[in-house]
């Protein structure tokens, strides 16, 4: 085995050193003094080199198209920095505009109550289980809040204050069982009082002391009555979302939805005029104000 690879490493290093000889020869003669072997050499000479420049050119082709892609996937990167940059500040001018218009919207609020209010920002939220608020916190407590202050948003009732503490204020929203408040049908003018049903699934209330005689139907606005000299009247409270008829002499059977989105609450008024611990209106007899 020795020999046959001694023999065959003899005869490449001797193709190795005579080929340069026999190429150089071949070149360095003029074309009339070529011989067969000559020709032979340059055509197998010409090969080779097609061949190495071919290679040579694929490679450095494929050389610059990784740089050319380096050079885009860097530029990808840097757009796609430039992008979730812009799309922040995009977020951000969107906010800000909504904030403003709700601003705004909370202005022409208080200049429409004739009672004095107070601005407060919405500083925490509790949810239920089922991801539904069943209280808020004001950023805003002694000595301007005492509990029951009626509270309002630009949608409509929020609720009242339930306790009052140095910098903070708790709020009993609108939805919760121990709240009512009078009001009529912005429609027809049909009295009721909307009272929370607590319920930690979704956001209803049940509105009591509909006369089987009133006109109230599904989609119509619930709003303040003014009565009991606790909200002013006209504040939107609910609205109409199932009705239940009911013979002569029986209530309907009627419920509610509350206007204000306590997910989405952040600014409200809270009414300072109001009279003091007296907590929600209770339900006028039947027949009194018709």
């Amino acid at each position: 085995m020795a020999a046959p690879r001694s023999l065959r490493d003899l005869v490449l290093v001797a193709t190795l050193v005579v080929a340069p000889f026999f190429f150089l020869r071949a070149s360095l003669r003029h074309p009339e003094q070529l011989t067969a072997l000559d020709r032979a050499v340059l055509r197998v000479a010409g090969m080779i080199e097609l061949g190495i420049t071919r290679v040579t050119r694929g490679a450095v082709s494929v050389w610059g198209d990784y740089i050319w892609l380096v050079g885009v996937r860097r530029q990808n990167a840097d757009l796609r920095a430039e992008n979730a940059q812009l799309h922040t500040e995009l977020h951000e001018a969107e906010r800000a505009a909504v904030e403003n218009v709700e601003l705004r919207r909370l202005v022409q609020l208080k200049r429409s109550l004739e009672s004095e209010s107070v601005a407060a920002q919405v500083v925490a939220k509790d949810f239920s289980p089922f991801f539904r608020v069943v209280r808020v916190v004001l950023d805003r407590g002694l000595p301007e809040l005492r509990p029951h202050m009626p509270v309002a948003s630009t949608d409509g009732v929020v609720g009242s204050i339930l306790r009052v503490a140095a910098d903070t204020a708790d709020v009993q929203l609108a939805v919760d069982a121990t709240f009512g408040v009078d009001v009529e049908d912005e429609r027809t003018s049909a009295r009721g009082f909307v009272r929370g049903t607590g319920d930690v699934a979704r956001y209803t209330a049940k509105v009591e002391m509909v006369d089987a005689r009133d006109d109230v139907a599904v989609g119509d606005l619930l709003v303040t009555s003014g009565k009991g000299r606790w909200f002013p009247r006209g504040l939107p409270v609910a609205r109409v979302t199932k009705v239940v008829k009911r013979e002569v002499g029986r209530e309907q059977e009627v419920e509610a939805e509350p206007t204000v989105d306590f997910s989405r609450l952040e600014q409200v008024l809270v009414l300072l005029d109001a009279t003091p611990n007296l907590g929600p209106e209770k339900p006028a007899r039947r027949g009194a104000d018709r």
